[in-house]
């Protein structure tokens, strides 16, 4: 087995065990990019120089038979808007071209600590506002296991240079279910964490009262080894909860026997893909077969998820990318006056889709209709969460699909932009709530294009989550089927 083909557990055993030192990881994933990467697209900045320094120490601490770090020597990939010091941080926009932030995320320094090694950063939709990576100023990033596919967004570029095996893990920021989602369409296993539980500091915000940020990985023991090291209190975080943090890996544990699942048949079909409902039934009997008790919940507000969250989340965008006006960093351009300079600016460095959402967002915060749509929607958000913790209240956790549909061609939906905000109803949820929520492999269609679902829980109860997820991937074997590029 080659280096970069290792679960971020078995590359730490292996360098733990000295069959394999941190330079070798570091190489096998450097070929490994530069073979497969340009057919995928993942990667915007590389660090190689600054990865093989860092095994290098990593390999003289081994030598020198010092205690070793948590991560250390594991290669890793980061989403380009988690800054990094000194390391180009663009948010995949025109925007913040060449900016290279002054300080580092807490969730980076965090892992920087525990040993890990960055690789690089990947690709994203700009400003984490997208689905399907094609957003991205820098060129659509691909799916692995179809590249005329896309890999799902807005962390596509954490999802693809993992299933490409270009990365042993990385982390994404999750809005509205943007690591989820493309871990669904690659086959991975990704963990939105309850809010709060991962500092956001040094995350560039896309919307603050939903904005998290999860590991992606290839099975969920990798997720809950990341969670270990991500996870705690951030005084920098006015948002961070001061609690004591569990260990995630103590709820890698078998037996699920007794755990109560809420499945909501009526509204969860409805729209669905047939082989997408057809591997949603399949994996309730697995649970099933497993021991868990399956139970018929009913969570009528979901239906009002979609629309919510996208007032709120572009309302708090508008607010929040007010700061980015080409004055301080990122692209200027002429204009005889301040307003000419920012507009222009403005106009030129941001794309598309984000555009939409500032003009949506600024609408619905304008005099005129405040009232109206977004404090309505902030109304609305109350009720779901009401609806949400009552279906919860019935069960351990609800299980759903991640999306409605597998991933969808490049292009396909370019047309039809309400489609593609309506493939979010399974996951905004979980934002809107500030609840746990994990995607994990649950099959294949015919075609061979993965299929994710999605398991949800109480706040703080990531273990539901952990321990659910590993018995189901202890009897199954689709989290460990690899894209063939």
């Amino acid at each position: 087995m080659q280096p970069y083909e290792m679960t971020v557990a078995q590359l730490k055993n292996a360098i733990k065990n000295k069959e394999l030192s941190c330079v070798d990881a570091v190489n096998s994933y450097i070929d490994r990019i530069n073979d497969k990467d340009a057919l995928v697209n993942a990667y915007l900045t590389k660090c190689f120089d600054s990865a093989l320094d860092n095994a290098k120490i990593s390999d003289e601490k081994i030598s020198k038979g010092e205690e070793l770090n948590y991560l250390q020597g594991v290669p890793y990939s980061l989403k380009d808007n988690i800054c990094t010091e000194g390391i180009a941080t663009t948010c995949s926009s025109k925007l913040l071209d060449g900016f290279k932030p002054t300080y580092s995320a807490h969730v980076y320094e965090k892992l920087q600590d525990a040993g890990a090694i960055l690789l690089g950063k990947v690709d994203m939709d700009e400003f984490a506002m997208g689905s399907t990576c094609e957003n991205s100023a820098y060129g659509k990033v691909r799916n692995p296991f179809d590249l005329q596919r896309v890999p799902g967004g807005s962390s596509g570029g954490s999802a693809a240079s993992v299933a490409a095996q270009t990365s042993s893990f990385s982390l994404g920021s999750d809005t509205g279910g943007s690591v989820r989602t493309p871990a669904s369409y690659c086959s991975l296993t990704a963990i939105k964490p309850t809010y709060g539980a991962v500092s956001r500091y040094g995350l560039i915000a896309y919307a603050s009262s939903l904005d998290q940020i999860g590991p992606v990985c290839r099975d969920i023991t990798d997720a809950a080894m990341i969670m270990n090291i991500i996870a705690g209190n951030d005084k920098k975080d006015s948002t961070s909860l001061d609690i004591s943090h569990p260990d995630y890996t103590s709820f890698l544990t078998e037996g699920i026997k007794g755990l109560k699942i809420g499945v909501d048949y009526e509204s969860v079909a409805t729209g669905l893909d047939e082989e997408v409902k057809q591997i949603y039934l399949n994996t309730i009997e697995t649970f099933r077969s497993l021991g868990a008790e399956i139970i018929d919940v009913s969570f009528k507000m979901q239906k009002y998820a979609v629309p919510v969250y996208y007032l709120v989340a572009c309302s708090e965008a508008s607010s929040n990318l007010a700061r980015f006006d080409g004055i301080r960093y990122g692209v200027r351009e002429y204009g005889e006056t301040l307003e000419e300079v920012i507009t222009n600016s403005r106009t030129k460095g941001f794309g598309g889709e984000v555009k939409n959402r500032i003009m949506l967002g600024t609408y619905a915060l304008s005099a005129g209709y405040y009232d109206m749509y977004y404090n309505q929607a902030l109304k609305v958000r109350r009720l779901i969460y009401e609806d949400f913790m009552n279906t919860l209240s019935e069960c351990d956790v609800f299980l759903c699909p991640t999306t409605p549909d597998p991933a969808y061609k490049i292009g396909e939906k370019n047309d039809d932009p309400m489609s593609l905000y309506l493939a979010d109803i399974f996951t905004v949820t979980a934002n809107l709530t500030g609840t746990p929520a994990a995607a994990f492999p649950a099959g294949f269609t015919r075609a061979g294009l993965p299929v994710g679902m999605q398991l949800s829980a109480k706040s703080l109860r990531e273990d539901q989550l952990i321990k659910a997820i590993y018995n189901f991937q202890l009897a199954t074997n689709y989290h460990t089927i690899k894209a063939e590029l």
